[in-house]
């Protein structure tokens, strides 16, 4: 059967938008006819609405058709979008699917990504922004935009920024314009304390020092650090700089960044200086000082190596932004950091960078898998079908068309489902883990891999099992690379212990093909561990989604 290829305009809508689904057409043989096409509007399990069109087929038909698609009101929600086409006696000819959601702000679902080339005259600025569109990326980071960390806006155009690279203004505005047409928002990248080392020299009493007295950088003679507690000359002059951005700019907010190091250092006159006291501080004044002048502006703070967590996660970001280095190497950390950076922060959306090589496809499909299924999303997509490897975004890799289809099937599934994976919900896996039994299979949660690892989450009715496939990979970490994909299991018997009367089961995940959840038949029983109910999940590979929902 053909595939339909659909997606929608924009990476999510505000409530009262309408959608606009392009649907691109398979070459089909035989002679000119019509046909029809069907679109479904799908809340997890349930149609909400469905329209249909006639359509031509066969030689001299458009290539691709646009349908619009008028949304419920109500948010924050996902939905899925599922595309039949059929001639005129009702033959199956090809479907499809796609996903978008209904928010009032992207930070809801925060669906990050990058942009980091800004040369004159950039000639694909349009198909960047709707490719990543497609992925449903509503924020985008514009990383290493500005002339100077510490001057961030020039009258010069085109300007070099300190690695030399040639950029222009104009690039940038043009990338904004096109990602706000798309309701992607455009956030200014910044760092919170690194400044020139000439800027630095003319000014020796606004820098940290070591222990030594020696000024701190990074980098030979590139950056210095500079002191961010609020009231010092360098956090005035920064906030200067990022209220003039917000003011002659149409950025939506400010990316604050760290460096990871130092945690503690010594000003100018030889006093402590406490870093994890100073960034919550400088955020505190930062934040008052966009929304002033944009009240809704976002503000998010890079917590490099989940450090300052703790103090970040009460300040006003709008999500918690989390860059993974060692130790927290390991399958089973990205969840534990999102859990707890969910928890520090009443709830607030997680955002991992963990940067995986695209060359790595089983790894980055298993770490995609890990962070949704924890109710997280991960800043990895950016430019045009690039992936970021490295933590200096311009060094960004292409993706391979095989991991292109199946990141579009894994953010689609993502966006689909996300009133089952992170709206509304939180952190069960303790306690869920231990309510699953799969016959022949090891699920112990001590026990790196080798495994099918259950991360649970709970919501108001309902509990989500996923079923996250170790079997047959080598190292329990997302950073070493896996030579082999899990090995795939079929009809497997899984008991689900509960005192809960269950009403319904259902099954979907990213790796069947098509994203449609299955309703699983399911009977009750009892043992000496007490009430359960028993179903088969038909196949694993790397992600099943299981919801449990309950009569009340």
């Amino acid at each position: 059967m053909a595939a339909l290829d659909l997606f929608p305009d924009k990476a999510f809508y505000y409530p009262g938008e309408v959608a606009r689904i392009t649907v691109r057409m398979p070459l089909l043989e035989g002679p000119s006819r019509r046909g029809r096409i069907r679109l479904q509007l799908m809340f997890l399990t349930d149609e909400v609405l469905a329209v249909e069109e006639e359509v031509a087929l066969g030689p001299g038909a458009p290539e691709e058709i646009h349908i619009s698609l008028p949304l419920p009101p109500e948010d924050p929600r996902g939905y899925g979008v599922d595309a039949e086409l059929r001639d005129t006696e009702g033959k199956l000819l090809a479907r499809g699917s796609t996903a978008l959601d209904i928010l009032r702000h992207w930070t809801v679902a925060p669906r990050y990504g990058f942009l980091s080339d800004f040369p004159p005259n950039r000639l694909d600025i349009e198909e960047t922004v709707e490719a990543l569109a497609r992925f449903h990326i509503n924020g985008l980071q514009f990383y290493d935009w500005m002339y100077r960390h510490e001057d961030l806006l020039t009258e010069e155009d085109p300007y070099r920024d300190p690695l030399g690279r040639l950029l222009s203004w104009r690039t940038v505005e043009a990338l904004i314009e096109a990602a706000h047409r798309r309701n992607i928002a455009a956030m200014a990248y910044a760092a919170v304390y690194g400044a020139s080392a000439t800027f630095a020299r003319a000014r020796p009493g606004w820098t940290l020092r070591g222990a030594d007295g020696h000024p701190l950088g990074l980098g030979e003679d590139f950056l210095s650090i500079m002191d961010p507690r609020p009231g010092s000359p360098w956090a005035q002059h920064l906030l200067r700089e990022l209220a003039e951005v917000m003011q002659v700019t149409w950025f939506d907010g400010i990316h604050l960044d760290q460096y990871g190091e130092p945690w503690v250092a010594w000003d100018a006159h030889g006093r402590l200086v406490d870093l994890a006291s100073a960034f919550p501080a400088f955020i505190e004044q930062a934040s008052a000082v966009v929304r002033s002048i944009r009240p809704d502006a976002t503000v998010v703070f890079n917590a490099v190596n989940n450090w300052p967590i703790e103090a970040v996660a009460r300040t006003p970001v709008d999500f918690l932004y989390i860059e993974v280095w060692p130790p927290h190497t390991a399958y089973s950390d990205l969840w534990r950091l999102i859990v707890e950076a969910q928890r520090l922060g009443g709830g607030k959306p997680v955002v991992l960078a963990a940067y995986i090589d695209p060359a790595w496809e089983v790894n980055v499909r298993l770490a995609d898998a890990v962070i949704f299924a924890s109710g997280g999303y991960h800043i990895e997509l950016g430019e045009r079908d690039r992936m970021l490897a490295d933590p200096y975004f311009p060094k960004h890799w292409p993706l391979s068309e095989n991991l292109k289809e199946v990141l579009r099937r894994y953010y689609d599934f993502a966006v689909r489902y996300e009133n089952a994976l992170a709206l509304g919900t939180w952190d069960s896996t303790d306690e869920g883990a231990r309510r699953v039994l799969i016959e022949g299979i090891n699920t112990d949660p001590e026990e790196a891999c080798g495994k099918v690892w259950i991360i649970a989450r709970q919501g108001e009715d309902f509990e989500t099992i996923s079923l996250i496939n170790l079997l047959g990979i080598s190292s329990p970490e997302w950073n070493s690379l896996s030579l082999t994909a899990p090995a795939s299991l079929n009809e497997l018997r899984v008991r689900y212990y509960t005192e809960r009367e269950v009403k319904r089961v259902w099954l979907a995940s990213p790796d069947f093909t098509t994203l449609q959840a299955l309703l699983l038949e399911f009977k009750p029983g009892q043992d000496t561990r007490g009430n359960y109910i028993e179903f088969t999940v038909p196949r694993l590979e790397y992600w099943d989604l299981i919801v449990i929902v309950f009569a009340n």
